[in-house]
């Protein structure tokens, strides 16, 4: 028997529960002290251009995340570019996400599984982070929310709506388009079809929303595959990397052990277990060819991880109800508030900024501050010229020597550079100097024959003034040993 939820749930609806909980928790220092690192610096850029240019430059790099570009340009448009604006659309998809935990796991295994599922998701590590990130994952992660309750609608419904089917194609294909690994969803929800044994009409159903869907998909992801530079950063699977994605299983499977399935009915079990573990394995399989392995890529698995974790909460106020009749209306809030505390240290630092790895605007004042008329500005590498594309108005005044097209009208990122005999004569016509690279701590190692020019004549030919190190990157003032070549 289950116990009942408190009365307030007769006052709203109990998925608005653990939706406001995350709206909470992603509220939360939004602004991270005023910082945006170099992943978000990239949403901030292009979001600040034109239709014309993103277009643009979604035909050279980045076109997996050309939908989620657009839809910020949309944004900045509207409300201007600020850290809310960059991260609000994600703390609002985490809530929905949580709804649609909550709204699933009642269904299959009742009120208290439901809600447990919901507020345990917004406290899962992987989510606070990405909860107040300006990335798209947030808003996959809503998408995977609201096409695994389709879903589950679908297999629980007395009768077939078509509409249904058309509802879940169009998520699919809005994922996909957002992040087309997004699609490692599906097999989940084929798992899920096979354990629960659905009947022949529903399996139709569903291959014809994925095919409709996945098929608008495939375009971009054959176009995207002439980009694949931009993730041959991703290292190679080693035995580490699987620490993570083995303990989420084992978790996940002692869930699914408490939930009480009805033969052939759809429970927690064949619908969270799937959804955690089916992309976890689907990526790892695909990282053995491409190393693709990033935890944001798949963060909709942990839908299925917070479902299992509320079925198991559901159970534990269902084993102490009998001794303890009034267990239903403590033991939630007091393992929650447990949870909260325990996290707390976590929680506090993945809303600092030294959760990331730099910081493109505290940098950026630094050079307002360090910089004198006529001087001019290197960036090594050259990625680190978002600074100047988030704050160009601290760059007022200074001259960007390596530059030859700018990443506007080149459609790129980092903009196109002269080639290292130009930089080198353009270095030496200069009496000042500032270097924007990354802290000593965060570098990587110079490969670049431009970045290698740079520091050598730097190097040779210049001394340093002054060095400034804020959240993981320095700007350094250099000045001519000798007169400046003409």
């Amino acid at each position: 028997m289950n116990p009942p939820i408190i009365s307030l749930r007769h006052r709203l609806p109990i998925w608005l529960i653990p939706a406001l909980w995350t709206l909470v928790l992603g509220s939360w220092g939004l602004s991270r002290q005023h910082s945006v690192w170099r992943d978000e610096a990239a949403t901030w850029q292009v979001a600040e251009r034109s239709t014309a240019q993103i277009w643009h430059m979604l035909g050279q790099v980045d076109a997996v995340h050309g939908l989620y570009y657009l839809f910020m340009h949309g944004l900045f448009t509207c409300f201007g570019p600020s850290t809310t604006a960059l991260r609000l659309p994600s703390v609002l998809a985490m809530a929905v996400a949580a709804g649609c935990v909550t709204v699933i796991g009642r269904r299959l295994a009742g009120g208290w599984a439901g809600l447990g599922g919901g507020l345990a998701f917004g406290l899962l590590p992987a989510v606070q982070f990405q909860l107040q990130e300006g990335r798209p994952y947030a808003l996959v992660t809503a998408g995977a929310g609201v096409s695994t309750l389709l879903l589950v609608t679908a297999l629980t419904a007395r009768r077939q709506r078509p509409g249904l089917w058309v509802a879940y194609g169009g998520v699919v294909l809005v994922c996909g388009l957002l992040n087309w690994l997004s699609l490692l969803i599906l097999p989940a929800h084929l798992v899920t079809l096979a354990w629960t044994r659905s009947g022949r009409g529903l399996w139709k159903r569903w291959a014809v929303a994925s095919a409709v869907g996945t098929a608008c998909v495939v375009p971009l992801i054959l176009f995207t595959r002439s980009q694949s530079q931009q993730v041959s950063w991703i290292p190679p699977l080693s035995w580490h990397m699987l620490i993570g994605p083995a303990v989420l299983l084992a978790i996940g499977g002692l869930g699914a052990l408490t939930d009480r399935r009805r033969g052939s009915d759809p429970s927690v079990a064949t619908v969270g277990f799937p959804l955690l573990a089916v992309p976890q394995i689907a990526l790892i399989g695909i990282s053995l060819i491409r190393p693709m392995f990033l935890e944001r890529y798949i963060l909709f698995s942990y839908l299925g991880l917070a479902l299992l974790i509320g079925t198991t909460l559901g159970a534990a106020v269902r084993a102490a109800t009998p001794r303890f009749p009034r267990a239903y209306v403590f033991l939630l809030p007091a393992i929650l508030t447990a949870a909260t505390v325990a996290l707390l240290p976590q929680s506090l630092v993945k809303r600092s900024p030294a959760s990331r790895v730099d910081d493109v605007l505290a940098i950026a004042s630094d050079v307002q501050r360090l910089k004198r008329p006529g001087a001019g500005v290197l960036f090594v590498p050259a990625a680190r010229r978002d600074t100047k594309s988030v704050s160009p108005d601290a760059f007022t005044g200074l001259r960007d020597i390596a530059l030859v097209e700018s990443p506007e009208a080149s459609g790129t990122l980092k903009g196109v550079e002269a080639d290292p005999v130009r930089i080198r004569a353009a270095m030496l016509a200069q009496t000042e100097i500032l270097l924007v690279t990354d802290a000593p701590e965060a570098a990587s190692t110079v490969t670049s024959a431009r970045d290698k020019a740079k520091l050598s004549v730097l190097d040779k030919h210049f001394k340093v003034v002054t060095t400034e190190q804020d959240r993981g990157r320095q700007v350094t003032v250099y000045r001519r040993l000798g007169p400046a070549r003409s």
